[in-house]
């Protein structure tokens, strides 16, 4: 698939872009290169190959999941002493949802 200088234009106006001749020529040679990169990748035949989160094949080093502070209630109560207002250990904050 390739682009014509005449559909450059059309796209430009719908995105509401001003665009000189020399610039729309520039821009179709771009997109006719990526077209053809697209058109490439896609006659890849991918049968079999199952699809991959990342590129390579990596583990997340994750920290164990334990509590790390000393003295959590102590630690609550100092940050809740602070906050504008709470109640029964929970901070309280305005209704945003009618």
């Amino acid at each position: 698939m390739s682009l014509t200088l005449e559909q450059v234009h059309r796209v430009a106006h719908l995105a509401r872009i001003e665009i000189s001749d020399a610039e729309a020529r520039s821009t179709l040679g771009h997109l006719n290169e990526i077209f053809t990169l697209i058109e490439e990748m896609q006659a890849v035949d991918t049968q079999g190959v199952e699809p991959m989160a990342h590129a390579q094949d990596v583990a997340q080093r994750l920290r164990p999941d334990r509590i790390s502070e000393t003295n959590p209630v102590e630690q609550r109560a100092a940050f809740q002493a602070i906050a504008p207002e709470t109640e029964a250990g929970l901070y309280l904050v305005p209704k945003v949802i009618e």
